[in-house]
């Protein structure tokens, strides 16, 4: 074992340990709050085994919920977006632990309790936030990178890692046109290297080396790269084979995931109708315009279909063509405005779920017009419709509005590929974490018309022409 993967690995210890301390905290706080308060409402539950293991079970809890906003991930998030993720991941843990409590007694106990842990639970994720990253700060300075470039600058990708620079040192770039062998002579006086966007056939040979010498390397993939991730592993006698089957959904997974449409969005429209209904009587009382917004849009194999929205913005707001929202819009009417920061404007489309024009998760449903436009820069982009159009997605939760079309078309591809059940949960659950992050919904720039930055597609990154 080298020095730099015993380096990894004591750094990974280091981060399970810090990661720990917050859910021992936690479980600690719940434990006090059960043994004070609750045990003794409830007629002798358990045996004291039985009490240790509801609150081993509250833990476990914590901990799945916190993996899945991602919390659990010192040195890589902000320490906003931090406290903001354990701060969901507790509410979701408390409100289940209310629920058992609950079941347990068979009727309701006062939850004022379990509203001053929670309280008690932020001060702790607040102190040990700061206080995990001010201690991996002073263990791990920012990683000095190396940028591999070609045709395409890398300035965009450097400064958004330049935004996290207690994490990221991006302190060089080099063209390919200096050559391999100095190329990877540079790489030794770095910590990693990022490959930004370079042919396949070069790239290939910057990747194999930097594995053969155990350098750190951040790629950049290719759509090509997205398809073979969703492959089956297969073996012709004693060759190694990747299996594309490239048919989108099986037919048992198209079946569970019109099963959970269905069931989740049938409960969705009714515990959200009150909320609907107040958004309809404020959109009518603005400007007395139709309170919906009806469009047609693209979904599974290029089926089009009316999707349904609250207007957010002023009646006759695209007579002069087509266009996405911008970050000002004159168009957006106040109400619209606080409907599309809250993103209560898409509730409707539960409808568009339920009668199975869409599915709870899969790519955003984007007009035929602007699709077209970005099937002019990026041919690949109809690949999106190999499954349902979707709610939420992986682009929505891991992109944000204004995401390029090049960078929504590898997120979407990604969940294609790896699609699961699981993956669906896990999607639905982030969905309630970016609701009040303001720059998912921001609108791209007052100039642009549509999201296209001059991303091109696979045949023009590798210089061929179809």
């Amino acid at each position: 074992m080298n020095r730099v993967s015993k380096r990894e690995d004591y750094k990974r210890f280091i981060v399970f340990c810090l990661d720990s301390l917050v859910i021992v905290a936690q479980a600690g706080v719940f434990a006090y709050v059960w043994y004070d308060y609750y045990r003794g409402q409830i007629f002798e539950p358990f045996w004291n085994k039985g009490n240790w293991a509801f609150v081993v079970l509250y833990a476990l809890i914590d901990v799945l919920f916190s993996k899945v906003y991602g919390g659990l991930k010192v040195g890589y998030l902000k320490r906003t977006d931090t406290i903001y993720s354990l701060a969901l991941a507790t509410i979701c843990t408390n409100v289940i632990a209310y629920l058992q409590i609950t079941m347990i007694n068979r009727w309701y106990l006062n939850p004022i309790p379990l509203l001053e842990m929670t309280l008690v639970d932020f001060v702790i994720i607040v102190i040990w936030t700061f206080g995990s990253q001010y201690f991996y700060s002073k263990l791990y300075r920012p990683r000095r990178m190396l940028v591999i470039y070609g045709s395409r600058s890398p300035d965009e990708l450097i400064q958004k890692m330049n935004s996290r620079r207690d994490k990221y040192d991006i302190s060089e770039k080099v063209h390919i046109d200096l050559g391999q062998e100095a190329i990877c002579e540079m790489m030794e006086d770095y910590e990693g290297v990022i490959i930004w966007d370079l042919p396949a056939e070069i790239r290939n040979k910057y990747l194999k080396y930097c594995f053969a010498h155990s350098i750190r390397c951040y790629v950049t993939p290719k759509i090509s790269d997205l398809i073979l991730t969703g492959t089956d592993r297969i073996h012709l006698f004693d060759t190694p084979l990747l299996l594309s089957r490239n048919l989108g959904l099986s037919v048992e997974q198209r079946f569970m995931k019109r099963l959970m449409d269905i069931v989740v969005s049938g409960v969705g429209i009714v515990l959200s109708s009150p909320l609907m209904i107040i958004c309809g009587i404020a959109v009518k009382f603005y400007d007395r315009g139709p309170v919906f917004y009806r469009q047609d849009r693209l979904t599974i194999d290029g089926r089009s279909f009316k999707i349904f929205k609250f207007r957010s913005m002023c009646v006759n707001s695209e007579e002069h063509g087509a266009r996405l929202a911008s970050k000002h819009d004159p168009r957006i009417t106040p109400v619209g405005r606080v409907l599309r920061n809250l993103h209560f404007d898409e509730l409707p489309q539960l409808f568009n779920v339920f009668l199975g024009d869409m599915s709870l998760v899969g790519p955003r449903p984007e007009r035929e017009a602007i699709m077209k436009e970005y099937e002019k820069e990026i041919p690949e982009f109809y690949y999106r419709l190999k499954v349902k159009a979707g709610l939420t997605g992986y682009a929505q939760v891991y992109g944000k509005y204004n995401t390029t079309p090049y960078d929504k078309l590898k997120l979407d591809l990604f969940y294609i590929e790896n699609y699961s059940m699981l993956l669906d949960f896990k999607l639905l659950f982030m969905t309630v974490k970016i609701f009040f992050q303001k720059e998912v919904s921001e609108g791209v720039d007052d100039n642009q018309v549509n999201a296209l930055r001059n991303h091109p597609s696979e045949e023009k990154e590798t210089g061929k022409k179809r």
